[in-house]
């Protein structure tokens, strides 16, 4: 079993490397994991920085007593995968982005979509992307990432375009597509985005968008699959043919 990944500001340790976790990551290393002396932890910033560290006792309920020794830096991947994700119904979003996050992803878009029936708006469109936030930051942490996904702010279909049209590789899923995803030409470096529809599909006047921007209709398998588990499978896809499942 690998350590436990924790989430942390700062890395200042005392004198002879002395740290100590508190906060609500405290309380869970020692209420809820009871990890005890002798086991191995890993703090993370979540952009990359982290640190092995062991334990050296608790305090109380809430407090980690670990030796750190040294930080290290995780370069980013390449290529750099985005998802573009349309907005599922109810809870699928949280379920889309915990996945994607456990894959690998590194950023991921959430997007107003035309034919979606969710729609982010005032005071339900912050609770909702705080939401996202905070499902890539636990699923970062189980799946022992130290560098989380990036979840932006909500974009229109105009940005969506902006941003395919920036990429080095650009894909839209579309029953459409006349290729497969999987034996698609991708780069070494650079971006990847991936567009991903609502239930109701992307809109034909959207693809003939995406498609100015320089993207491609693809299509995964021969199965149809929903909005929030499709990234996850493309995702993947593209995970293993550019080697960083390798």
């Amino acid at each position: 079993m690998t350590a436990p990944v924790f989430v942390v500001e700062h890395f200042d340790a005392g004198g002879g490397g002395r740290y100590v976790l508190d906060g609500p990551e405290g309380r869970h290393a020692v209420s809820v994991k009871r990890l005890r002396a002798g086991e191995d932890v890993v703090l993370t910033d979540g952009a990359g920085r982290w640190a092995d560290c062991v334990v050296l006792d608790t305090e109380g309920k809430d407090r980690l007593i670990l030796q750190l020794d040294s930080v290290s830096e995780e370069p980013a991947e390449q290529p750099r995968v985005t998802v573009v994700q349309a907005l599922p119904k109810g809870d699928r979003g949280e379920l889309a982005v915990e996945t994607m996050t456990e894959v690998g992803v590194d950023a991921i878009v959430p997007w107003a979509a035309a034919r979606c029936i969710t729609q982010w708006k005032g005071d339900r469109g912050v609770k909702a992307l705080g939401k996202w936030r905070a499902t890539a930051r636990e699923a970062g942490k189980q799946s022992r990432r130290v560098r989380f996904p990036e979840v932006a702010q909500a974009a229109t279909t105009k940005q969506v375009a902006a941003l395919l049209a920036g990429a080095d590789f650009a894909a839209v899923l579309h029953e459409s597509g006349d290729a497969p995803l999987a034996t698609a030409e991708l780069p070494a470096t650079g971006e990847i985005v991936l567009v991903v529809g609502p239930e109701g599909g992307v809109a034909p006047e959207e693809l003939a968008l995406f498609e100015e921007a320089g993207a491609r209709a693809y299509r995964l398998g021969r199965s149809v699959l929903r909005t929030s588990t499709a990234g996850t499978a493309a995702a993947a896809v593209l995970l293993a043919r550019t080697g960083r499942w390798s």
